[in-house]
């Protein structure tokens, strides 16, 4: 792999100049090139670790096949990000002459036609199967355990909930806790799964993709929210707010929706409107306004509310603050709750192409009155909301990868499947030389998103990663978009009829590239922001 990391290597100190170019800028006056850069560190993070990732000890079979795949994902991204640059490199502050290092021989011996073929062979001859992925056994274990529960529980009743806008059913749920899942965030002093002393993100991206796998709008998004509301309980709350919530959020009852976004504000969390005002009787706050996108709001029994508490604070963000709201779960589409202190939440749910059983919700506060203790950290969380909210979105960004992750496996699975079986003009689709190209693409995409996963989570537990679950949640989420549309086409006209999985899984993966975080916002205020900022001559892309 010596080759392949010197390749990728001298690609990234390529976009070190133009990032180094850009540098010091604002953001907002280089939004293009910004996104650009965004996307080609994202895809050159995920190509250093795939390369690492081949260099592991395997037996010969699997160390050749990883290596294979590594090659060819190692070299779309070499070709993506020299395109974008060499479109225009004076945007970047380069020119011409500073793309002549051997990429292109590079690009050309690894893409051609019968080297993607024959990998597409290999992996006919495989079954599908996918390379080993040196997780351990303690991970390998709990991967086992969730993808047989999501084939024997979820993939039976996905079709139906997705095409009758079915609620979640209550033998999907309780089966999860049975299993512990609600707790993997929830420490174990707390009732929860997740040691005292370290995190624990990569279990969580493990079970995250295998329920997945089964169904994202079933069951892949049910532990997204809990650990959202533990990680901003845990680095708010005080000790009397961590024993009353924790436990519950650790057993899945009740169930927990967040509400941050707002009709005018989408992803601009800082200019969250929706009031909080100190109650008339002096005990407890109102809460007045509309969120909108409130997923699982209808079944919750608890919803995080980021609200205003303070009108005139500046910057904005920090009049922000974080609230816990109780009410019964409702099942049906539309529910009301009258607080028994005042007021009423109503909520209606927002018809859907696709991700349907956790169902999002518009949220209206009508002077609705929560006691003082609903404040997360009480007086001292007074203004802290917006950093609490985004100590739990870090979390959920690196799930919705492997939410990613576990869609495109599951697309992958079904379009080899049927290319097998599918015969067109006497022979199989699967025996084509452009099924096997498109199959060996989409099996290195996935493998290289699911490292890039499993890397990001491994340093969000040793302290960092932040940038990472921003960076891979980039990758992911647009991956399964052409993944998924891959798969559908391999399908040809039966892709594209509503009792084929592959057509639900095309319209779930659109909203992964919108909700925690939308690409765009992603791109440009959280990576993009974090590069133009980076100190010149860095290059850790990880």
């Amino acid at each position: 792999m010596d080759r392949t990391r010197r390749v990728v290597d001298a690609t990234v100190a390529l976009l070190e100049r133009g990032r180094a170019h850009l540098a010091g800028r604002d953001v907002d006056e280089v939004q293009m090139e910004a996104y650009d850069l965004a996307f080609s560190w994202a895809e050159l993070a995920a190509a250093r670790t795939m390369v690492d990732y081949a260099e592991q000890p395997a037996d010969d079979d699997e160390a050749a096949f990883k290596r294979s795949l590594t090659r060819v994902f190692c070299a779309d991204t070499v070709a993506n990000v020299h395109g974008r640059l060499s479109a225009r490199p004076s945007a970047f502050g380069l020119d011409s002459s500073d793309f002549d290092n051997g990429a292109t021989a590079f690009t050309d011996e690894c893409l051609k036609p019968a080297v993607l073929a024959g990998l597409g062979e290999t992996i006919r001859r495989r079954h599908g199967r996918a390379p080993v992925d040196h997780l351990g056994e303690e991970k390998s274990l709990m991967r086992e355990a969730f993808g047989q529960f999501a084939e024997d529980r979820v993939v039976p009743l996905a079709e139906a909930i997705h095409r009758d806008d079915r609620m979640i059913p209550d033998e999907i749920i309780d089966g999860l806790r049975e299993l512990g899942c609600f707790g993997l965030s929830v420490p174990e002093r707390y009732g929860g799964l997740k040691p005292d002393d370290h995190e624990d993100s990569l279990g969580m991206v493990v079970v995250t993709e295998e329920l997945s796998r089964g169904s994202l709008g079933a069951a892949g998004s049910l532990i997204t929210r809990p650990e959202i509301m533990a990680r901003a309980l845990l680095e708010g709350g005080t000790e009397s707010q961590k024993a009353r919530w924790l436990p519950g959020i650790a057993r899945g009852d009740p169930l927990v929706a967040i509400s941050v976004t707002e009709p005018g504000t989408g992803s601009d969390v800082a200019s969250v409107a929706l009031r909080a005002m100190p109650a008339r009787a002096g005990d407890g706050w109102t809460l007045s306004g509309a969120k909108t996108w409130c997923t699982f709001a209808g079944k919750a029994g608890t919803i995080l509310v980021l609200a205003r508490t303070d009108p005139d604070a500046s910057p904005p963000h920090r009049g922000l603050s974080l609230f816990v709201v109780d009410k019964p779960a409702h099942d049906g589409h539309e529910f009301a709750h009258d607080s028994p202190l005042g007021g009423r939440l109503t909520g209606r749910a927002i018809s859907t192409i696709g991700y349907r059983g956790m169902h999002s919700f518009e949220l209206f506060f009508d002077g609705f009155v929560v006691p003082s203790d609903a404040l997360v950290g009480e007086t001292d969380g007074q203004g802290r909301g917006f950093y609490y909210t985004m100590r739990g979105f870090a979390g959920g960004r690196l799930q919705t990868a492997a939410r990613a992750c576990g869609l495109m496996r599951a697309a992958f699975e079904r379009a080899l499947d049927y290319a097998e079986q599918r015969v067109v003009f006497d022979h199989s689709v699967a025996s084509y030389p452009l099924t096997l190209q498109k199959l060996a693409r989409m099996q290195s995409m996935i493998v290289a998103c699911q490292q890039f996963s499993y890397a990001a989570a491994r340093r969000m537990d040793a302290g960092d990663g932040q940038l990472e679950a921003s960076l891979v949640k980039l990758i992911a989420c647009k991956a399964a978009e052409w993944v998924t549309r891959e798969a559908m086409q391999i399908h040809g006209g039966m892709g594209y009829a509503e009792e084929s999985d592959v057509s639900r899984y095309f319209v779930d993966a659109r909203v992964l590239s919108i909700f925690e975080g939308a690409e765009e916002t992603l791109a440009l205020k959280v990576v993009g922001k974090a590069l133009l900022e980076r100190v010149a001559g860095s290059t850790d892309t990880h």
